[in-house]
């Protein structure tokens, strides 16, 4: 939720991190924001210009940041490999991400950051919402399914961190969560549109709130961070036994898809030497049979030109007199016949 304090939240818990002797690895993908409190150790406004991109492309605000996002996912590969060399010595690792949820968490970029920490690491998601200004029924509702949105979205452990405790108290969200009844009451008072909308909402989200992580914080006063912390371990718990075999049985699903699109591009590959091999195999007895002055269609296309001019004369005369001969042989018993038939002729003249 933009203006909810998730940076100054995640400077709270970095700094509580670093007094319990447990620094953590922080990763900044917010490319608008003018300056974090913290030093990152991965920062995209290192790799990204977010103005620049939004000049070069012609983008408004969020396009721009939707756009910086997708360049920078185009390198997360190497991210991961960061987070890897170090998780052994940072047990926790923060990212903070833009306070618009539909740049994030909608968007192709979004989705592929999430499923690449979440296929190697236990990876929890953190919904930071103002109670200050969440003590309107409507506004509340509108939070909850956001948060609804993510949870389903992600389909990650979900963690939902009531920031602000230290202006409203979150007792009041909890009760409306815990007790339908008590949320009635107070979108009775309520008389907009919006109020009916919400109080059919409200029956839906019901479901949603048995199984939801809530914990009140004050990311300025630093309480209830170790309440966080340990709603953490316990979503890693969860992420352990529900969460990583879906992933894993992903993951596994990707590589077998990937290695049988390889065997079935060598496969066209064989079937395409095959039938080379086949027309090759093929052709050979007409070359044995013919010579080698045609070694196949590839022969006869190259040796057309003057080549087959001199050839053609060479061989006509060769032609002309075999046939010659042959017409010889062919006449020959004829003539022999005629003369006998002549002879014969002028016999019978002298003999009248």
């Amino acid at each position: 939720m933009a203006g909810s304090g998730k940076t100054t939240f995640v400077q709270r818990l970095t700094g509580h991190l670093h007094i319990k002797g447990c620094p953590p690895y922080l990763i900044n993908l917010d490319p608008a924001v003018h300056e974090i409190p913290v030093p990152a150790n991965i920062d995209i406004r290192d790799t990204v210009n977010y103005k620049e991109v939004m000049k070069q492309y012609g983008l408004g605000p969020n396009g721009g940041i939707v756009t910086a996002l997708n360049l920078f996912a185009t390198r997360f590969d190497q991210v991961m490999k960061f987070i890897e060399k170090r998780q052994q010595d940072c047990r926790y690792v923060l990212i903070d991400t833009p306070g618009q949820i539909e740049v994030f968490t909608w968007s192709a970029s979004g989705t592929i950051i999430t499923e690449a920490l979440a296929s190697t690491f236990a990876t929890v998601i953190v919904y930071v919402m103002d109670t200050s200004r969440s003590t309107s029924p409507i506004t509340f509702m509108s939070n909850m399914l956001y948060a609804c949105s993510i949870l389903y979205k992600t389909r990650l452990p979900f963690i939902v961190v009531m920031n602000k405790v230290d202006i409203v108290s979150h007792t009041f969200a909890v009760e409306w969560m815990t007790d339908f009844e008590s949320f009635q009451d107070a979108l009775n008072q309520e008389t907009s549109f919006a109020s009916n909308l919400t109080r059919s909402m409200s029956l839906v989200l019901d479901e949603f709130y048995s199984t939801l992580r809530v914990v009140g914080v004050s990311a300025v006063e630093g309480t209830g961070m170790d309440d966080f912390l340990g709603h953490v371990a316990e979503a890693v718990v969860e992420y352990d036994l529900e969460y990583r075999p879906y992933y894993l049985k992903v993951k596994q699903h990707l590589a077998d898809k990937e290695v049988r699109n390889r065997e079935e591009q060598l496969e066209r590959l064989r079937r395409d030497m095959g039938d080379v091999a086949m027309d090759s195999d093929h052709q050979s007895p007409a070359t044995d049979r013919e010579g080698e002055a045609e070694a196949g269609p590839s022969g006869l296309i190259l040796s057309r030109g003057a080549g087959d001019e001199l050839q053609e004369e060479v061989d006509s005369d060769t032609d002309d007199l075999d046939h010659q001969k042959a017409e010889e042989r062919r006449e020959e018993p004829a003539f022999h016949r005629y003369l006998q038939q002549k002879r014969h002729g002028n016999r019978l003249a002298m003999k009248e």
